[in-house]
């Protein structure tokens, strides 16, 4: 007996949205991941996309604990010297709620060219407003 291995042509992929109003952003982030990846299925095998796509809605409610929203910053770099761009959570949740999301759930993913395909099946919206309905997407309500 081998082991069996799931073929691309074997793989069901569902489509799921996931309301974020109110739910601390790590916490959801990491879920989240395991649903990109597949783990939250009997076949998931870690060097083969397995996961499903994930819509995401009202990013622009979601919570940081503690104090995180002054002290925790997000870096980026422009490629030239001496420009390091550095913004505190508050300012990203008021200008781009949507990065904090992707960032957090990219940071949980494998680095790797298989993590980055996998990142492609997430879709984060500020609102309560998507164009997945097509897709009919099932809501999912993560535990926490």
């Amino acid at each position: 007996m081998g082991t069996h291995y799931p073929k691309s042509a074997e793989i069901k992929r569902d489509w799921f949205v996931v309301d974020l109003e109110g739910l601390p952003v790590g916490r959801a982030a990491s879920q989240i991941a395991m649903i990109l990846r597949g783990k939250h299925k009997p076949i998931f095998t870690p060097h083969t996309d397995t996961g499903d796509f994930v819509v995401c809605i009202n990013a622009d409610k979601v919570v940081l604990t503690g104090r995180k929203l002054d002290q925790k910053r997000y870096h980026r770099f422009t490629g030239y010297v001496g420009n390091m761009k550095s913004r505190t959570a508050r300012e990203m949740l008021a200008s781009k709620p949507e990065e904090v999301i992707k960032l957090a759930v990219r940071r949980m993913m494998p680095r790797s060219p298989l993590g980055r395909a996998m990142m492609k099946k997430l879709k984060v919206y500020a609102g309560t407003e998507h164009n997945h309905a097509a897709q009919q997407p099932k809501a999912y309500k993560l535990a926490l």
